[in-house]
């Protein structure tokens, strides 16, 4: 048996010759109807274009999973807070400072930034504290206890 003695397969199709002229049926428009966008050269619509109008992925609300609800949020006060509304040797709290309206909300607690000079001797109770404010709070003679 040789190669072109085998039957004749349907496997490889010709492929669509367009724009050969009225005789071919596929001439003059090439298959492409006639005028509008899909008609020109080099025309590409992406499959979510829907002809102007406001597309589905905008018109309906975001959905999903967001870690932001359960991010721990402290009430922050400076050292310059702390100077201005306590005197030497006082006990500062988070109640205290909720308390005289320092803070308004303890949230998760309160955290003790390093902004501002402390010259006073206070021991300082609180959550969290930035490193450069315990070594001010300590410099200045008080103590800064995490609760």
């Amino acid at each position: 048996m040789k190669l072109e003695s085998l039957p004749k397969s349907n496997e490889t199709k010709a492929r669509k010759r367009v724009g050969r002229g009225p005789g071919s049926g596929m001439g003059k428009t090439s298959t492409r109807g006639q005028k509008g966008q899909k008609s020109r050269s080099g025309s590409s619509i992406s499959a979510w274009f829907q002809g102007g109008q406001t597309p589905i992925y905008r018109r309906i609300p975001k959905r999903g999973f967001n870690n932001a609800r359960f991010e721990t949020k402290f009430a922050t006060i400076n050292l310059s807070d702390l100077e201005r509304f306590f005197n030497d040797g006082d006990v500062v709290t988070p109640e205290v400072l909720k308390e005289r309206g320092i803070i308004k909300k303890q949230l998760n607690g309160v955290k003790v930034l390093a902004s501002g000079e402390l010259t006073k001797k206070l021991t300082v109770k609180a959550q969290r504290f930035s490193s450069a404010s315990v070594t001010k709070i300590e410099n200045a003679g008080g103590k800064a206890e995490v609760i």
